[in-house]
């Protein structure tokens, strides 16, 4: 692992770091707030993951997480969405490939050499971090944003025992369902939709839920409301009766001025769940 950049934040540390990943075969870059806290011994870990077009750095910069998490003592960990390079396959369109990542193992080709963000999210990269940094394993929220919402919520209701909390910001809610979705779980999966089950929040809401509470903003006038299909996960959410909020917010859109309004109360949301 190589250190890229590190700035002093908040009382802490933003970091950025790249490094080899065995999951994706390329080289691939991160970013990591620790708190001040951090110091002193292991802490709390939020994971936000981005969504379509992002690398690690948007989230970063963009969403005022920093301020908030450093108030809680969260370390944030920014993964990219995405393996990169010139041998990574890709595709014109901004919504497959490079940047598109969907957080699935993708099985076929020309995607399945590299594409594997489902276990870099959850294998590689954590071990990497908790190895390196004063991280507790052991507490460990994620969020995210659009895509990012999409494997925020797939990977917590999946992996459950992992994430002690989950939250997103107007996530991918219906991808078998949308077109934001179909074209890239059929590239990345294959034809077979008993595959993409796994991967859409509102079928894993109806089967199996999430254990603690769950909390979703979603601007009302946002742009991709179509695309994102709230009303599906929400009305999956209010059938099993799952513990938590779903908020449509009046005004706000898709973009990070949205996601930064809210930001604070989704780690104020994570860090009740993360020091319980």
């Amino acid at each position: 692992m190589e250190t890229v950049s590190e700035n002093r934040c908040f009382g802490g540390t933003q970091g950025v770091y790249s490094h080899s990943s065995e999951a994706t075969d390329c080289d691939m870059t991160f970013g990591l707030f620790l708190p001040e806290e951090a110091a002193d011994g292991p802490v709390p870990v939020l994971w936000y993951l981005s969504g379509l077009t992002c690398t690690h750095e948007n989230a970063m910069v963009k969403a005022g997480a920093q301020a908030c998490a450093a108030e809680q003592g969260i370390a944030l960990i920014f993964p990219d969405t995405s393996p990169r390079g010139a041998h990574v396959a890709d595709d014109p369109a901004y919504d497959l490939g490079q940047g598109a990542g969907f957080y699935v193992n993708a099985t076929q080709k020309p995607w399945a050499p590299n594409f594997r963000m489902y276990d870099y999210i959850m294998q590689e990269l954590p071990q990497l971090v908790f190895d390196a940094f004063a991280i507790d394993p052991e507490r460990q929220g994620i969020s995210g944003h659009s895509m990012g919402g999409h494997g925020a919520l797939t990977l917590a209701m999946n992996h459950p025992e992992t994430f002690r909390s989950v939250s997103a910001f107007a996530p991918i809610a219906n991808p078998t369902a949308g077109d934001w979705g179909r074209k890239q779980l059929s590239a990345y999966l294959g034809e077979d939709q008993s595959a993409w089950a796994a991967h859409d929040s509102t079928l894993l809401m109806a089967e199996k839920g999430f254990p603690g509470e769950v909390l979703i903003d979603q601007g009302a006038d946002d742009q991709f409301l179509d695309l994102l299909m709230p009303e599906a996960l929400s009305a999956a959410m209010a059938k099993r009766r799952q513990p938590g909020i779903f908020r449509m917010q009046a005004g706000y859109d898709h973009s990070y001025f949205f996601v930064s309004t809210f930001m604070s109360d989704h780690v104020d949301f994570h860090a009740d769940a993360l020091y319980a």
